[in-house]
């Protein structure tokens, strides 16, 4: 099983890491790191570099997994990409993203007519691309799947793992990862977070809409 996961300067690290984690353990998967250059990839801190191999070099994968960025980092207009983008979503199995990656999937027309996702407080650059935005934490249309924020890339990866391998080989990658999420504050969707703390979040540009200041 080929999967591959376009990467790009300033890409949110782990959106394109924790899915990597669990569906590197499929059976059977070989995974790889592409990018239009190929290289060591900074990540959105600067701080994390992943070593991406060319977008040539995972041409037909059965899996395309697109991580998001602060928007200021999306390579919207990045035709290579989007080219890419297209040729392999016509021949995948899957074609998936976590956060503003479903942005990518949009400009490069594969959004069009679908159910989507993103980060919470950029679900209403969706209809832009001709998709209709909801507010989950992952959405199924077909072969597409999106996730909606960073961690929900996680969920959305064990879903798509017990599509593929069954609901045990899901639930044994989670057990294997320890992934048992008991955050300390009750504070990670706008719809429970108190409204002034979704106000500092869009305020101070922690979202995906900006970078950190």
């Amino acid at each position: 099983m080929r999967i591959a996961i376009p990467i790009y300067p300033g890409f949110a690290a782990t959106d394109a890491i924790g899915p990597y984690e669990v569906l590197s353990r499929l059976p059977g998967a070989e995974l790889r790191f592409v990018a239009v250059a190929a290289g060591p990839v900074a990540a959105d801190t600067g701080f994390l570099r992943v070593l991406a191999e060319p977008l040539a070099s995972m041409a037909d994968p059965d899996i395309v997994m697109v991580p998001g960025a602060p928007n200021r980092c999306l390579p919207i207009g990045d035709l290579a990409l989007r080219d890419w983008l297209r040729a392999a979503h016509a021949g995948s199995t899957w074609t998936t993203s976590v956060c503003t990656g479903s942005h990518l999937l949009g400009a490069a027309g594969i959004l069009r007519g679908h159910r989507a996702t993103t980060h919470w407080s950029d679900l209403e650059a969706l209809p832009g691309f001709g998709a209709t935005p909801c507010n989950e934490r992952v959405v199924f249309d077909g072969k597409l799947v999106t996730a909606a924020g960073v961690t929900a890339g996680y969920d959305m990866a064990l879903a798509l793992a017990a599509r593929i391998a069954g609901e045990d080989f899901a639930k044994a990658i989670q057990l294997a990862l320890e992934y048992d999420p008991q955050p300390p504050f009750d504070a990670g969707s706008p719809d429970r977070a108190p409204a002034h703390l979704v106000a500092l979040v869009r305020r101070l540009g922690l979202g995906a809409t900006k970078a950190l200041p």
